[in-house]
Protein backbone atom coordinates (compact mmCIF):
# COMPACT_ATOMS: atom_id res chain seq x y z
CA UNK A 1 0.00 0.00 0.00
CA UNK A 2 1.25 3.49 -0.91
CA UNK A 3 1.18 6.12 1.81
CA UNK A 4 -0.59 9.37 0.89
CA UNK A 5 0.99 11.37 3.71
CA UNK A 6 3.05 14.32 2.50
CA UNK A 7 4.68 17.31 4.12
CA UNK A 8 4.28 20.37 1.91
CA UNK A 9 6.99 23.04 2.13
CA UNK A 10 7.30 26.42 0.45
CA UNK A 11 10.87 27.59 1.04
CA UNK A 12 13.20 28.38 -1.86
CA UNK A 13 15.56 25.45 -2.27
CA UNK A 14 17.99 25.56 -5.22
CA UNK A 15 19.12 21.97 -4.74
CA UNK A 16 15.54 20.68 -4.92
CA UNK A 17 14.82 23.01 -7.84
CA UNK A 18 17.71 21.49 -9.78
CA UNK A 19 16.62 17.97 -8.85
CA UNK A 20 13.06 18.70 -9.95
CA UNK A 21 14.25 20.24 -13.25
CA UNK A 22 16.42 17.18 -13.94
CA UNK A 23 13.63 14.76 -13.13
CA UNK A 24 11.18 16.69 -15.33
CA UNK A 25 13.72 16.70 -18.16
CA UNK A 26 14.17 12.91 -17.78
CA UNK A 27 10.40 12.35 -17.76
CA UNK A 28 9.88 14.57 -20.81
CA UNK A 29 12.73 12.90 -22.67
CA UNK A 30 11.32 9.45 -21.95
CA UNK A 31 7.88 10.45 -23.28
CA UNK A 32 8.80 12.64 -26.27
CA UNK A 33 10.76 11.21 -29.21
CA UNK A 34 11.49 14.79 -30.34
CA UNK A 35 13.11 15.73 -27.03
CA UNK A 36 14.90 12.36 -26.89
CA UNK A 37 16.47 13.02 -30.31
CA UNK A 38 17.36 16.56 -29.28
CA UNK A 39 19.22 15.37 -26.16
CA UNK A 40 22.09 14.01 -28.23
CA UNK A 41 22.67 17.22 -30.23
CA UNK A 42 24.53 20.46 -29.56
CA UNK A 43 21.16 22.25 -29.47
CA UNK A 44 20.14 20.40 -26.31
CA UNK A 45 21.77 22.96 -24.01
CA UNK A 46 20.78 26.56 -23.46
CA UNK A 47 23.67 28.73 -24.62
CA UNK A 48 23.73 32.41 -23.61
CA UNK A 49 23.70 35.01 -26.39
CA UNK A 50 24.47 38.61 -25.42
CA UNK A 51 24.89 41.65 -27.68
CA UNK A 52 26.11 44.95 -26.20
CA UNK A 53 26.22 48.53 -27.52
CA UNK A 54 28.74 50.81 -25.86
CA UNK A 55 28.95 54.57 -26.40
CA UNK A 56 32.15 56.52 -27.09
CA UNK A 57 33.09 56.48 -23.41
CA UNK A 58 32.51 52.73 -23.05
CA UNK A 59 29.27 53.17 -21.12
CA UNK A 60 26.35 50.84 -21.80
CA UNK A 61 24.09 52.36 -24.45
CA UNK A 62 21.96 49.26 -24.93
CA UNK A 63 21.99 45.52 -24.97
CA UNK A 64 20.24 42.26 -25.66
CA UNK A 65 20.35 39.23 -23.39
CA UNK A 66 18.99 35.88 -24.46
CA UNK A 67 19.89 32.28 -25.11
CA UNK A 68 19.64 29.72 -27.87
CA UNK A 69 18.10 26.28 -27.46
CA UNK A 70 16.65 23.71 -29.86
CA UNK A 71 17.11 25.92 -32.96
CA UNK A 72 15.42 28.88 -31.24
CA UNK A 73 16.73 32.18 -29.94
CA UNK A 74 14.85 33.37 -26.86
CA UNK A 75 15.30 37.10 -26.27
CA UNK A 76 14.97 37.74 -22.54
CA UNK A 77 15.90 41.44 -22.40
CA UNK A 78 16.37 44.19 -24.97
CA UNK A 79 17.05 47.69 -23.68
CA UNK A 80 18.33 50.95 -25.14
CA UNK A 81 19.31 53.95 -23.03
CA UNK A 82 16.80 56.77 -23.40
CA UNK A 83 19.48 59.08 -24.87
CA UNK A 84 20.00 56.68 -27.79
CA UNK A 85 16.39 55.72 -28.54
CA UNK A 86 15.00 56.51 -31.97
CA UNK A 87 18.37 56.10 -33.70
CA UNK A 88 17.89 52.47 -34.74
CA UNK A 89 20.07 50.97 -32.02
CA UNK A 90 17.39 48.53 -30.83
CA UNK A 91 16.91 47.29 -34.40
CA UNK A 92 20.67 46.85 -34.78
CA UNK A 93 20.98 44.88 -31.53
CA UNK A 94 18.07 42.62 -32.47
CA UNK A 95 19.34 42.12 -36.01
CA UNK A 96 22.84 41.20 -34.77
CA UNK A 97 21.41 38.65 -32.32
CA UNK A 98 19.22 37.13 -35.04
CA UNK A 99 22.20 36.86 -37.43
CA UNK A 100 24.41 35.24 -34.78
CA UNK A 101 21.66 32.81 -33.82
CA UNK A 102 20.99 31.86 -37.45
CA UNK A 103 24.54 31.72 -38.84
CA UNK A 104 26.54 30.47 -35.87
CA UNK A 105 23.98 28.41 -33.96
CA UNK A 106 21.62 27.15 -36.64
CA UNK A 107 18.52 28.81 -35.20
CA UNK A 108 15.40 28.89 -37.33
CA UNK A 109 13.24 31.14 -35.15
CA UNK A 110 13.12 33.70 -32.33
CA UNK A 111 10.69 34.17 -29.47
CA UNK A 112 10.29 36.92 -26.91
CA UNK A 113 7.85 38.47 -24.49
CA UNK A 114 7.02 42.16 -24.10
CA UNK A 115 4.42 44.24 -22.30
CA UNK A 116 1.88 46.53 -23.95
CA UNK A 117 3.68 49.71 -22.78
CA UNK A 118 7.07 48.45 -23.96
CA UNK A 119 7.57 47.48 -27.58
CA UNK A 120 5.03 45.20 -29.30
CA UNK A 121 4.78 47.59 -32.28
CA UNK A 122 8.58 47.80 -32.51
CA UNK A 123 8.89 44.02 -32.74
CA UNK A 124 6.09 43.77 -35.29
CA UNK A 125 7.98 46.30 -37.47
CA UNK A 126 10.95 43.92 -37.23
CA UNK A 127 8.86 41.07 -38.66
CA UNK A 128 7.64 39.48 -35.44
CA UNK A 129 4.14 38.03 -35.15
CA UNK A 130 2.02 38.06 -32.00
CA UNK A 131 1.21 34.45 -31.06
CA UNK A 132 0.00 34.96 -27.51
CA UNK A 133 -1.68 37.66 -25.45
CA UNK A 134 -2.15 37.54 -21.67
CA UNK A 135 -4.29 40.41 -20.41
CA UNK A 136 -3.79 41.34 -16.77
CA UNK A 137 -0.28 39.90 -16.46
CA UNK A 138 0.48 41.64 -14.18
CA UNK A 139 -2.83 43.34 -13.36
CA UNK A 140 -3.34 46.40 -15.56
CA UNK A 141 -0.75 45.26 -18.13
CA UNK A 142 -0.97 42.97 -21.14
CA UNK A 143 1.89 40.64 -22.00
CA UNK A 144 2.56 39.66 -25.61
CA UNK A 145 4.51 36.66 -26.88
CA UNK A 146 5.96 37.20 -30.34
CA UNK A 147 7.85 34.95 -32.75
CA UNK A 148 9.80 35.40 -35.94
CA UNK A 149 11.06 32.81 -38.42
CA UNK A 150 14.66 33.39 -39.46
CA UNK A 151 15.40 32.99 -43.16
Amino acid sequence: MVSRMFRIETEVDKERRDLLRNRLRETNTAVSPVLRALRSTPGAREVPLHVWALDGTGALAGGLVGHTWATWLHVTYLWVDERHRGAGLGSRLLSRAERLARRERGCAAVRLETWDFQAPAFYQKQGYEVVGVIPGYPPGITEYTLVKRLT
